[in-house]
This record gives structure tokens, C-alpha cells and sequence, in this order.
């Protein structure tokens, strides 16, 4: 079955050609042009992915995101204009996925498309992808997280990252290699705010201590590492 990807934006010439290059990866596209068109489409459906512009008239994005976050995780993808980092950090701190600057490559926005939708596709059944450190584990073959047994619910921008990090329990990621190997991002496009965002994100969800963590710990002036 075709992944599905909402486009929302209240540019008609946007969603064209942004739909154009995603239906030439084999994707089924639907559009809004305003956040109350998405809201109606999104309480009768569910999508695989949703583009989502900051800027929208009735609902803003932010504000789409929000509900989003408030009901699932689907993942989501911001577009924002290039001065507002303001907006891009409060997108990351609600729970989006990735973000990409106006104006920006069709190209590229497909591309980063068709990595978020195959880093959270169902992977195959039956291979061992359980891991444990004491009270933290982690399935990839699930996508879920478990602590003391209970599934955490993380965004999968928020589950690639700890899954990188624990994959190679107490080696050092630089902000700059975590931007490469979960984003696989353009410098154009990130910043290390992105990093410390979702790391400051799973710690308020994983850690009794988010000031003082036992899992995800900070290597001053080099990056982060998983603690077993």
C-alpha cells in the first residue's frame, strides 16, 4: 500500500509541486490549504507523514502540531521561513520530525520524505531487535521504548536518536555526526539546536532526573553519550 503524506500549506503552487515529486516516489497525496481543512481531513483519517507549513491561515501549524502530538505521533515535517528560528526550535520542542527553510528544493523535501517514512515503516516480524539496560530497553523491531516495562511514547525523530545513541552504548556522538546520521541533513538546513532539543526532549521522558541523567549524558564540549 502507497504511504500517505498531507501536505498542508496556503500555497497553491507549493502543494503542487511538492505533490508532483512525492507522487513520483509512489506516494498518495492530499492537501489543505488552511489548518481547519487539515483538522476535518485529520479526524477521519490518518496519515503516514504530514508536511505541515508554520505559517498557516485559521489554525496555525504550531498549533496543528500540537494536536497532533496531543493524539499520536505521526510523523511531521515543518516548513518555515529562514528568519524564524524561533519557530523552528518550538516545532522541534512540540515533537516535529525535521524541518526544511523556505524557499526550498522539491528534491530535497521528497528526499528527507522518503527517509522518515523508511526509518518508520513496520520492520519484518521475528528478528531478536530487543535490547535491555537494566530498567531501559528498546525494540526496533517494535519501535518502542520500555522503561520499568511500560512503553514510552517518543516521536520517531525522538526514537532514532536514542536508538542511535544506545546501539553504541558510551561511545561520544558530536552534535554534528548525530545531525548526519539521524537527520542526514544539509548544514543549511540544522543546527546543533536540533540535537539538544530531542535530547533534552527524551530526558524529560526517560530520566527520574532530567538535571541530572543517568542514561544520556553530556561530554562538555564534545556531545552526548548512552550510559548502560
Amino acid at each position: 500500500m502507497a504511504p500517505r503524506v498531507l501536505v498542508v500549506d496556503d500555497e497553491p503552487m507549493v502543494r503542487e509541486v511538492v505533490a508532483r515529486y512525492l507522487e513520483l516516489d509512489g506516494v498518495e497525496v492530499h492537501e489543505a490549504a488552511d489548518g481547519t481543512q487539515a483538522q476535518r481531513w485529520l479526524d477521519d483519517n490518518v496519515p503516514d507523514l504530514v508536511v505541515l507549513d508554520v505559517m498557516l491561515p485559521e489554525i496555525d501549524g504550531l498549533s496543528l502540531l500540537r494536536r497532533l502530538r496531543a493524539g499520536g505521533n505521526v510523523p511531521v515535517i515543518l516548513l518555515t521561513a529562514r528568519a524564524d528560528e524561533v519557530d523552528r526550535i518550538t516545532g522541534l520542542e512540540l515533537g516535529a520530525d525535521d524541518y526544511v527553510v523556505k524557499p526550498f528544493s522539491p528534491r530535497e523535501l521528497a528526499a528527507r520524505v522518503r527517509t522518515v517514512l523508511r526509518r518508520t515503516a513496520t520492520p519484518p516480524a521475528g528478528a531478536p531487535n530487543r535490547k535491555d539496560f537494566g530498567a531501559l530497553g528498546i525494540d526496533t523491531g517494535t519501535h518502542e521504548v520500555f522503561l520499568h516495562d511500560e512503553v514510552v511514547a517518543l516521536t520517531p525523530k525522538e526514537f532514532d536518536l536514542l536508538a542511535l545513541l544506545m546501539s553504541s552504548p558510551r561511545q561520544v556522538f558530536s552534535r554534528a555526526q548525530l545531525l548526519d546520521l539521524v537527520w542526514s541533513s544539509s548544514p543549511d538546513y540544522q543546527d546543533p539546536a536540533t540535537v539538544t532539543v530531542h535530547i533534552g526532549r527524551l530526558r524529560q521522558k526517560l530520566e527520574a532526573n532530567p538535571e541530572q541523567p543517568r542514561w544520556l549524558v553530556t561530554v562538555r564540549s564534545v556531545g552526548y553519550r548512552f550510559e548502560p
